[in-house]
């Protein structure tokens, strides 16, 4: 009995949450980096560079594949030893835009934590004239 109160009580402690929740969101936030990524930059990198598709991109090491034969059919070849650099490209792409942005949200966090800061720092205004006043009647008053 003891391992199972234990393991709710290691389950439902806040942190466990949070990671599951982050877990999930980061999982909905990949989803939309590959979608920003090959709907809209993949298309601008491949009309610059001239290749429509990265993922097609791969040189034959070993066997016979013919030109321009899709990767997943060149990958049924019997024998064909594909080195697909194409697929690595896109990853490489979308690991690289995927740190921009989480660095990009990790200095705005910053940056309003430390907006926050300094309006904590700032000392609190003095005390008026009638709190002053008051304040010494308490303290007579508790003579």
């Amino acid at each position: 009995m003891g391992f199972v109160k234990e393991f709710k009580e290691f389950a439902v402690k806040g942190n466990v949450m949070d990671l599951a929740v982050g877990v999930i969101i980061g999982a909905a936030f990949g989803k939309i980096i590959d979608s920003v990524v090959n709907d809209l930059v993949m298309p601008v990198v491949a009309a610059i560079i001239g290749k429509p598709d990265f993922s097609n991109m791969y040189v034959v090491l070993r066997g016979t594949v013919a030109d321009g034969t899709a990767l997943v059919d060149a990958r049924k070849v019997d024998g064909a030893a594909i080195f697909a650099y194409g697929s690595f490209i896109t990853v490489a792409i979308n690991f690289i835009l995927l740190a921009l942005v989480i660095f990009m949200m990790v200095k705005a966090i910053n940056s309003l934590k430390r907006k926050e800061e300094a309006k904590a720092v700032i000392a609190p205004p003095a005390p008026t004239k009638e709190e002053i006043l008051l304040t010494e009647i308490r303290d007579l008053l508790k003579k």
